[in-house]
C-alpha cells in the first residue's frame, strides 16, 4: 500500500494506527450512506467509523467537520460551532484543490494547509475509529484522542436529531 500524507503525518508523530484497504466502488454520496456500507466491509461498527465533511462559512473560511457514519449532521450545530450564519459542504471538483484531497478519500489528516476541524462527541465512546486514509480505498483506525490531539479538533455535538 503506498503511504499517503495522512499516513506520514501519523508516523512522524509517533502515533500508532492501522490501516485498511477495501475494494471502492466509487459510491461516495453521503446521502446513500456509503460511510455505513464501508463500515460493514471492513467489520467495524458504523459508529466508530467517522467521515470527512469540509464545508464554507457564509465568511468563506473552510471548515472541516467528522461525523459518525451512522448520524447526519446538523448545520444549525455546524454553524454555531464555526460561529457564522451560513455553512454549505464545499463542492465535489473544489475538494482537491482545497485539501489534495477527493471525495471518498478525503483524511482530515495531512489536508494542504490546517483547517478549523470539528469532531462529533460521539467519537468519545469508541476506543479506537476508523477515518479515510487519505485515498479511496484506504481507511486508518486509531485511537480517538489521536485523532483529536492531530487535527487539533474541537468535540462538540453536531448530531442531527432524529
Amino acid at each position: 500500500m503506498k503511504k499517503t500524507n495522512a499516513m506520514r503525518i501519523l508516523e512522524t508523530a509517533g502515533i500508532a494506527f492501522e490501516t485498511y484497504e477495501y475494494e471502492d466502488d466509487g459510491e461516495h454520496v453521503l446521502e446513500k450512506g456509503a460511510a455505513v456500507r464501508l463500515a460493514e466491509k471492513l467489520g467495524q461498527d458504523p459508529g466508530a467509523v467517522f467521515k470527512t465533511i469540509v464545508m464554507r462559512t457564509d465568511t468563506k473560511e473552510i471548515c472541516v467537520f467528522c461525523q459518525s457514519a451512522v448520524s447526519e449532521i446538523n448545520l444549525k450545530k455546524a454553524r454555531q460551532a464555526a460561529g457564522c450564519k451560513e455553512i454549505n459542504p464545499v463542492k465535489p471538483d473544489e475538494l482537491l484543490a482545497l485539501t489534495g484531497y477527493i471525495r471518498g478519500g478525503c483524511s482530515p489528516i495531512g489536508m494542504k494547509r490546517p483547517f478549523r476541524t470539528f469532531i462529533d462527541e460521539t467519537i468519545i465512546l469508541y476506543d479506537t475509529v476508523c477515518i479515510s486514509g487519505g485515498q479511496r480505498g484506504v481507511q486508518i483506525k486509531l485511537a480517538p484522542k489521536d485523532l483529536i490531539a492531530i487535527t487539533e479538533a474541537t468535540v462538540i455535538d453536531l448530531e442531527l436529531e432524529k
